[in-house]
């Protein structure tokens, strides 16, 4: 049949993910990043997401498509509430403003974070945020954090910080990776790794989107060692 339904425009999206949240069939979900339909027969093309994007990049369109099958609809958000019950508003792209705390004299004070934005993993973050104008980019892998105890003052402190693990994640992050690169004016990469060989998927991927970004961006790549020291 042929009826009025979204569409949305790839190259104007930002990830932000406002478009998913309004729309209450959870006809839109985020993909690498972007916004996209996942199933004609979700939309019901009452449009409670055009509103809400701030770059315009969702509109109507009249083509053929699946008509709005409520009882779909009500199938997949019940999957998605048990499959996912914690991910929505935890997702949503913000910066995070740090202070300066004057020096404790106590050794046992608590350290503040020097986390800068939110959220931190590869697949989650946005291709365009404001925090990438102009940043110091930090692409760690998950345990490096972990093994190394200095991590927030040595490594976060100053930076944008996105984390993922090249074993556990699904795909590649070289493409995602390349958009940030490519879309944002990122001022420097220092890319921290673990000594396992695993890790190197973490190291060929931002090498991979530099290369790809077609930039020339300054950029190191920091190994930590299991016993939680800097080899390199």
């Amino acid at each position: 049949m042929k009826r009025k339904i979204i569409k949305i425009d790839e190259e104007k999206c930002n990830g932000c993910g406002l478009c998913a949240e309004a729309c209450h069939e959870n006809a839109i979900g985020m993909i690498d990043g972007k916004a996209k339909l996942l199933r004609d027969d979700y939309c019901d093309g009452l449009g409670d997401c055009l509103p809400v994007c701030p770059t315009n990049a969702i509109s109507f369109e009249e083509r053929e498509a699946a008509a709005y099958d409520e009882a779909a609809v009500k199938a997949n958000m019940e999957k998605a509430k048990q499959n996912s019950p914690c991910a929505c508003p935890g997702s949503n792209a913000k910066t995070l403003t740090r202070v300066e705390a004057p020096c404790a004299s106590s050794p046992t004070r608590d350290l503040n974070s020097q986390l800068r934005q939110w959220p931190v993993q590869i697949k989650l973050a946005p291709i365009n945020a404001p925090y990438f104008d102009g940043a110091k980019l930090l692409i760690a892998a998950d345990c490096t954090a972990y093994a190394y105890g200095n991590f927030h003052e040595r490594f976060i402190k100053n930076h944008i910080t996105l984390i993922g693990c090249p074993k556990l994640d699904e795909g590649d992050y070289s493409e995602k990776l390349t958009a940030i690169l490519r879309e944002n004016d990122i001022k420097s990469v220092t890319v921290v790794r673990m000594e396992v060989p695993c890790c190197g998927g973490m190291a060929n991927a931002a090498i991979k989107a530099l290369k790809d970004s077609d930039k020339m961006i300054p950029w190191q790549i920091v190994t930590i060692s299991t016993e939680g020291e800097i080899l390199d």
